[in-house]
């Protein structure tokens, strides 16, 4: 089989990386790739600069594509599952009116409600002084959070009145991401622990991934400002198999009927950000329509099974029929990123200590490329230094030791991934 692959991230680096590992696959395209995935066994990248779903046809019929995989949530916000259809192209991963779920955090909520889904108290505006008058009344903190796509960075948590109705003017004085209509949500703050519920979803079939966290926060001791992600780890006990099979039967298979209620069929990786509270009741903050990125990293590292054959089987409705096995190792994954993300930061900086290569312990490009023969940085998230141990201390000590290993100006980590889970310290332990 040929395999397109689009995006360039390190979740992406993980599924091509493990789709190499697959008999069934000759060949592998990436789109836009970056040249960490280039240097993978089976993987021609096609760098072109801001691809659209025309590009993605193009390509897929010019190489002979027999299967499509989509990364990121924009193609599938866009539709771009839908065009391929249209062109007789298999690809894997939800519509158009599914992906919704990612695209609009206030269609997401409505399909919540209707389903009686667990989640925080909300309410949508389109007009500050109607969202002002409204924190007034509510207690602090609060989340408030940008409708549409955001790449990580449209949730905010706010711990006071002034700090609330100070962000809400300042998000509406902006055309953010070039919409003249804003809609923000603001919603209370549940306190808890975060874990991420990814799932496989065909039709009515579902079928759950090994179970990971991940670190939103920049810094030590969840701190700081909200990004795309600073590393991860799988397995986690936050989700044991009772947790798992009341998510699946009061969270996902709820919503995946009040989508089918819309004539909507979901198809793909489903991802639930869940917070679980003191009673270790789980509250859906939002959902995801692609695989996370870091956790891809970490799960994919422990995933013993064929990626194609479980790309195939969602695709032809007969996940009831596959069995997917996990190493009994567990995966931590340390995210190291440029100064100043989330916000401005410098490219260009010479990333050294790449070539030096250690068992069980893979690096993930996120934000890379080449420059006279040297990999320099390209992004807020670089690198994503992921590995395997017999159990999860083990395997973060060797992450953070490979970490520790590489370097350039600017290089940023947290330093405590995966403490919590190791020192049994979550809020209900």
């Amino acid at each position: 089989m040929n395999l397109l692959i689009i995006g360039g991230g390190g979740r992406e680096h993980a599924i091509a990386w493990k789709a190499s590992q697959s008999e069934k696959i000759k060949n592998i395209y990436v789109v836009p790739g970056n040249p960490g995935i280039a240097k993978e066994n089976k993987i021609e990248v096609i760098n072109i600069k801001d691809p659209d779903i025309e590009d993605y046809i193009k390509i897929a019929k010019n190489k002979k594509i027999d299967l499509t995989v989509v990364g990121p949530e924009a193609p599938l916000v866009d539709g771009i599952v839908d065009e391929f259809k249209k062109h007789k192209l298999l690809i894997f991963g939800p519509n158009k009116l599914a992906s919704k779920l990612e695209g609009s955090k206030d269609f997401c909520k409505k399909i919540l409600n209707s389903g009686n889904v667990l989640t925080a108290k909300h309410e949508s505006f389109t007009d500050p002084k109607d969202a002002i008058s409204y924190i007034d009344n509510q207690q602090m903190p609060l989340v408030i959070k940008l409708d549409g796509l955001a790449a990580g960075k449209g949730v905010f948590i706010v711990q006071n009145h002034q700090e609330a109705k100070d962000l809400i003017q300042d998000l509406f004085s902006k055309e953010v991401r070039h919409k003249k209509q804003l809609l923000i949500i603001v919603e209370d703050f549940i306190k808890g622990e975060e874990a991420s519920f990814i799932c496989l979803v065909s039709g009515d079939q579902v079928v759950p991934l090994a179970s990971s966290k991940d670190h939103k926060k920049l810094n030590n001791g969840d701190t700081g400002p909200n990004t795309g992600g600073m590393g991860a780890y799988s397995p986690t006990k936050l989700i044991n198999d009772d947790l798992s099979k009341n998510v699946i039967n009061e969270v996902i298979k709820p919503t995946l009927n009040e989508l089918k209620k819309l004539g909507i069929e979901y198809q793909g990786f489903l991802y639930a950000g869940l917070m679980i509270d003191q009673n270790k009741k789980a509250y859906v903050l939002e959902y995801n329509c692609r695989l996370g990125d870091p956790e891809a990293q970490a799960i994919l590292m422990r995933l013993d099974s064929d990626i194609i054959e479980i790309f195939l089987a969602t695709i032809n409705n007969n996940l009831k029929n596959i069995k997917i096995k996990w190493k009994t190792e567990s995966a931590c994954t340390i995210v190291l990123a440029s100064q100043g993300y989330p916000g401005k930061y410098e490219k260009n900086k010479i990333i050294t200590g790449l070539d030096h290569k250690v068992d069980n312990v893979k690096i993930f490009h996120s934000g890379t490329k080449i420059i006279n023969d040297q990999f320099v940085t390209n992004g807020g998230r670089v690198l994503a230094v992921t590995a395997l141990g017999v159990n999860l201390q083990v395997a973060q000590a060797k992450a953070y030791d490979r970490c520790n290993q590489i370097s350039w100006e600017g290089k940023i980590k947290r330093h405590d991934i995966a403490d919590k889970e190791i020192n049994n310290k979550f809020i209900f332990s």
